[in-house]
């Protein structure tokens, strides 16, 4: 988007993909494009071609996360699964048939989640588990440590699985559903049942309140340099304050990107303050931060919500995926 005055839309940007299937995540391994679906497989586009992988054989695939060369999927079989940019699928654990509700990733280390069951294996194959006050439905890893933040009924927990030491419990009554660290580690948020966000000063555990949400804001994003975070949940992408050493506490949102239809999935860009918005009306849109400017990446249409998309490394390209199994990557120009 450096030259946004000269280009007045994205759509002939966008390569078309048939994903086939409900697209429940998505990532670039590498320079391959994935869309982990519904069906249990996984399609990987790179350089015009598509192929499918089988991840979970007749199940679906319910959370996708990217670890470097890798997309670590969990299944409704119960198994969490590595996929690498060839296709390879390595097992990396088996819940024997428990769904998968989460799975989390940092650089030598998978996390995941089945009801209130919690296992992380670390870089040398070691899984250490423990078990919850209630299902565990969010997953994430500190920026720098190995902790693990677990969202729960009632609140959150931070737990070491390094160490013996009992999860620490973060509480605030209500549903907790997603749950993401801030870049810089000072703030721990997670989303809820209630149509709210929920977040926790870490530094001295006070709580913060981000409301007024007409529907759950189920997509988080940070920005690069960690003083926005994005999230879904209302007609516009609503935008939250984090550069302060309070973050949002006492500061209004920021809207962009409003339409006549709810943002489903949100994604800053990996190095600039620019913002890819999906809607549930399966449209499209980037946006930047610094002067508002707007470039429509798809249209509209009866292909179900925009359920899933990522941006590579380099921020060249976006994927995306839909509930009614549609696609497409984009490619800036």
């Amino acid at each position: 988007m450096s030259q946004a005055s000269a280009i007045t839309s994205l759509l002939d940007h966008v390569t078309a993909l048939d994903a086939g299937a409900h697209v429940t995540g998505a990532a670039f391994v590498g320079d391959v494009a994935a869309l982990a679906l519904g069906d249990g497989g996984v399609l990987l586009a790179s350089a015009g071609e598509t192929r499918r992988v089988e991840a979970h054989p007749g199940g679906a695939v319910l959370a996708a996360v990217a670890q470097g060369g890798r997309l670590i999927t969990g299944g409704d079989d119960g198994r969490v699964v590595a996929i690498d940019a060839a296709g390879a699928v390595e097992p990396i654990g088996d819940e024997k048939g428990r769904w998968i509700d989460a799975v989390a990733v940092r650089p030598g280390a998978v996390a995941w989640s089945c009801g209130k069951h919690v296992a992380a294996r670390d870089d040398k194959g070691s899984v250490r588990r423990i078990e919850a006050p209630s299902s565990v439905r969010g997953l994430a890893f500190a920026p720098k440590g190995y902790r693990l933040a677990l969202a729960h009924y009632n609140g959150a927990s931070l737990w070491f699985p390094n160490t013996d030491a009992a999860p620490e419990a973060l509480s605030w009554k209500g549903s907790h559903l997603d749950v993401t660290f801030s870049p810089d580690g000072r703030f721990l948020i997670t989303s809820m049942q209630e149509n709210t966000l929920h977040g926790w000063r870490l530094a001295d555990r006070k709580d913060m309140r981000m409301s007024g949400y007409p529907a759950k804001p189920r997509s988080l994003s940070w920005s690069h340099d960690g003083f926005h975070l994005a999230t879904s949940g209302a007609d516009a992408a609503i935008i939250w304050p984090f550069e302060a050493k309070d973050g949002p506490m006492g500061k209004p949102p920021r809207e962009c990107g409003v339409r006549p239809a709810k943002v489903s999935q949100v994604a800053f860009h990996p190095r600039a303050l620019i913002l890819a918005l999906g809607y549930e009306d399966g449209a499209v849109m980037l946006v930047r931060l610094t002067d508002a400017a707007e470039l429509m990446a798809r249209k509209p249409d009866d292909a179900g919500p925009i359920s899933a998309f990522a941006w590579d490394a380099r921020g060249t390209r976006l994927v995306f995926g839909t509930a009614e199994g549609a696609a497409g990557l984009l490619t800036l120009p």
